[in-house]
C-alpha cells in the first residue's frame, strides 16, 4: 500500500472510499467491496472541518493514524490518500449547497453539515476522477445527497456494517462510556422490532440514557414522510447518548 499526500500520485478510474479516519471494521468492509470493482482501491483520510457544526465536535473527533494505516492495508487498500486542507480547499473555493433535503433531519440538527459533505465529496471527485465511489448505507441521508452530485461517478451502496449486538459501526462509538455502549443497543432493537413510528418512539423511550432527536418513517425515494401507500419505507433515527450523536436506519414494511 502506498501512502500519498498528492492526488497526482493516485490512479484515476479507481474505486474510491472517502473516510475521516478512525477506521474500524465497517470501513474495512467498504475497502473489501471496493476491491471487487477495481484493482486500484484509493481510500482518503481527511477530517473535513466544513461538515462539523461546532469546533468542539471537530476537536473531539477521534484520530488514530497508526491503526488506520494497518486497517487500510489489511483490507486491500492500494493507495491511502492523506490530503491537506489547502489541497482540498484552495483559496477562493466555492461551497456547494445540499438543497432542501440537506436542511431536514440531520441537516436541521446540524446546520450546514450537508453543505460541507457535498462540497468535500465533489472536490474529491473532481480531483481524483474515480470510476466508482463506495458509501455505506448507515449515513442514509448523506448517501442520498451524494448521489445528486455524483456527475459521472458510479455510487456503490454498501449495507450498514453492524457490531454483534446490531449497533451500526461508527467512529463515534469509541466515545461512549461502557454503560452508554450497552444502552445504545436500544436503537437497533427498536428498528428491528417496531412496525410503526409510534412503536419505534415508544421502544426508544425505554432507554433513559437515549435522548431522542427524531424517529420517523420516510419514503426513501424522496425523503417525504411515509404514509399508508408508500412503497419504499425507511425508518430513520437519531439521538444522543453520553453527548455522542448516534444515527441509524432500516428498511421497513409499513403496517396498520
Amino acid at each position: 500500500m502506498k501512502v500519498v499526500t498528492k492526488v497526482q500520485e493516485l490512479p484515476s478510474a479507481c474505486a474510491f472510499v472517502p473516510t475521516m479516519g478512525a477506521l474500524h471494521a465497517g470501513h474495512a468492509s467498504l475497502f473489501t467491496l471496493a476491491k471487487s470493482y477495481s484493482e486500484n482501491v484509493v481510500a482518503s483520510i481527511f477530517v473535513n472541518p466544513l461538515q462539523f457544526e461546532s469546533a468542539r465536535d471537530l476537536a473531539l473527533y477521534p484520530r488514530t493514524p497508526e491503526v488506520d494505516i494497518e486497517i487500510a492495508e489489511a483490507a486491500g487498500v492500494t493507495h491511502l490518500w492523506l490530503p491537506n486542507f489547502h489541497d482540498i480547499y484552495p483559496e477562493g473555493f466555492t461551497t456547494l449547497s445540499a438543497g432542501p433535503i440537506g436542511d431536514i433531519y440531520e441537516g436541521a440538527s446540524r446546520p450546514g453539515h450537508f453543505d460541507g459533505v457535498v462540497t468535500v465529496v465533489r472536490r474529491f471527485f473532481d480531483l481524483l476522477k474515480p470510476k466508482y465511489a463506495i458509501f455505506g448505507e448507515k449515513d442514509f441521508q448523506q448517501l442520498f445527497l451524494i448521489k445528486t452530485i455524483a456527475a459521472g461517478v458510479e455510487i456503490v451502496t454498501a449495507p450498514t456494517f453492524r457490531e454483534p449486538d446490531g449497533m451500526a459501526a461508527s467512529s463515534r462509538n469509541a466515545r461512549l462510556t461502557p454503560e452508554g455502549r450497552v444502552a445504545a443497543a436500544v436503537i437497533f432493537s427498536a428498528l428491528n422490532g417496531a412496525s410503526s413510528e409510534d412503536q419505534l418512539r415508544q421502544m426508544l423511550a425505554t432507554e433513559p440514557l437515549f435522548q431522542l432527536d427524531y424517529a420517523d418513517f420516510i419514503d426513501e425515494v424522496d425523503f417525504t414522510h411515509a404514509h399508508g401507500g408508500t412503497q419504499n419505507v425507511r425508518a430513520i433515527v437519531a439521538g444522543w447518548i453520553n453527548g455522542v450523536r448516534l444515527i441509524d436506519n432500516m428498511r421497513m414494511e409499513l403496517r396498520a
